[in-house]
């Protein structure tokens, strides 16, 4: 016959293997997620360093509830955000120039949510080189991960 402490100790044990099979069981999927992200982080680069700002922006959610925040700017909806990176990289004599990010970290929130922070750098033809921090929380949507909130610095 167990005794009250044995039967606690064997319950305690129970739960810790439960709990490490569902950890076990949910890394696949975190893993998952980061490369996915990842491999979206690298799409917006080479994208934005062929001129394709349409294709840097499919990152992005297409919806008036997307966010973007830079130079303490509050932007709601794709269509405005798009429009500030057309008139800023796009506009007549604008060069686009050659992005690079940096210091990636991507960290899953959930099953349907990841942040991802970083540096960026853009280098252009005239020499100026602008760059800083970013923070961009994806979310998995049906159309697959997007960016639904950016938060871009400068230094």
């Amino acid at each position: 016959m167990n005794s009250p402490r044995q039967s606690i100790a064997a319950s305690g044990l129970a739960f810790l293997c439960v709990l490490g099979v569902a950890a076990a069981a949910a890394f696949p999927d975190d893993m998952a997620a980061t490369l996915a992200v990842r491999a979206i982080l690298e799409r917006q680069v080479a994208d934005w360093n062929r001129g394709d700002l349409d294709g840097f922006l499919s990152a992005y959610w297409n919806s008036s509830k997307v966010v973007f925040q830079s130079g303490g700017t509050r932007l709601d909806g794709f269509d405005a955000m798009r429009e500030r990176y057309q008139k800023r990289y796009r506009a007549e004599g604008k060069a686009m120039g050659r992005l690079a990010f940096s210091g990636l970290d991507i960290e899953p929130l959930g099953p349907e949510a990841v942040l991802a922070r970083g540096r960026w750098r853009l280098t252009i033809s005239d020499g100026a080189g602008p760059g800083g921090l970013f923070t961009v929380i994806f979310r998995k949507l049906p159309e697959g991960w997007r960016i639904v909130h950016d938060h871009t610095s400068t230094e």
